[in-house]
């Protein structure tokens, strides 16, 4: 019997345009749109659609952005393949794509899970404001080399492994100095950098406070029981107890994201149909680096 697994991207996977056909083929989506567009005080739909990039870009733009366009691939999901939710077993997001994993699972309502986004994306927006920062995706290095250029780069400011994604895939976070040093570092080793689209040092203790403003913000939502465990970026395990999601969508605006670890246990579960839901293909990509053999659909926005 079939056990699929739905995955939601992270920012990052944000691109203009994203969700617009979507929308003018389902009045549900549209109306989507619609009403976050009314909840956040400004036009959704003209940010996604049109941009421009830079906007779309910003942190707190683009978390709601990928939160409602991942939640539109899903209703297109549901509509042309009505069965798949249903062989749904286990769900997991990439950072930001956590929030839609909840969703998804009927953890968090809509607008709860739209109000918590919106209250993240302008928390760590004005933590990167405080403190400037980058991400650099490392392509080509294990993860003792990485060590090694971080223990290089911090000589230029604070930086560690902000994502563990997969063999040969790490994402450094920390200063726009450290990051810069830690270019030429992998160079030096033949590694291979990928600036990311982000505007901030995420997951690294430099977003401090944002994680005391989601804190706040998760204080006054209520978190149900998820149909199906949510596997968390902090500690790669299935979670269905909704403090202890709670605490765990805290901790993860400071903490590494474990996806790697996180795939090799579902498949250890026993997943073997995967879903990547919303933006993007970045998802399917890490997937194949660590099982070539798995399934994985895209359902793209």
């Amino acid at each position: 019997m079939t056990r699929s697994a739905f995955l939601f991207p992270g920012q990052g996977a944000q691109v203009v345009g994203m969700g617009q056909v979507l929308a003018t083929r389902s009045p549900a989506i549209r109306r989507m749109y619609d009403d976050a567009s009314v909840f956040l005080g400004y036009d959704l739909a003209e940010a996604c659609w049109n941009g421009p990039k830079s906007r779309l870009d910003s942190t707190v733009v683009s978390q709601p952005a990928l939160f409602v366009a991942s939640l539109a691939a899903l209703e297109t999901l549901r509509q042309d393949e009505p069965a798949a939710a249903g062989k749904c077993v286990a769900t997991a997001g990439l950072s930001l794509g956590e929030y839609t994993a909840l969703a998804f699972a009927d953890a968090l309502s809509f607008t709860d899970a739209l109000r918590v986004v919106k209250a993240r994306g302008e928390a760590m927006q004005a933590a990167a404001d405080a403190s400037p920062g980058s991400m650099v995706s490392i392509l080509g290095l294990n993860e003792a080399a990485v060590e090694e250029v971080c223990v290089a780069a911090s000589a230029s400011g604070p930086i560690q492994i902000a994502n563990l994604l997969c063999p040969g895939n790490t994402v450094l976070s920390g200063s726009v100095a450290a990051c810069d040093a830690a270019e030429k570092e992998v160079e030096a080793k033949n590694g291979r950098t990928i600036r990311l689209a982000v505007a901030g040092a995420f997951h690294t203790p430099l977003m401090k406070p944002a994680d005391e403003a989601l804190a706040a913000a998760l204080a006054g939502v209520v978190i149900r029981p998820p149909r199906v465990p949510v596997w968390s970026n902090v500690d790669a395990k299935p979670h269905t107890d909704p403090e202890e999601i709670r605490d765990l969508l805290v901790r993860q605006v400071l903490q590494p994201v474990l996806w790697e670890q996180t795939m090799r246990a579902l498949l250890a579960d026993g997943c073997d149909r995967f879903y990547e839901i919303g933006p993007g293909r970045v998802l399917n990509g890490l997937l194949k680096r660590i099982n070539r053999r798995v399934q994985c659909v895209n359902v793209g926005a």
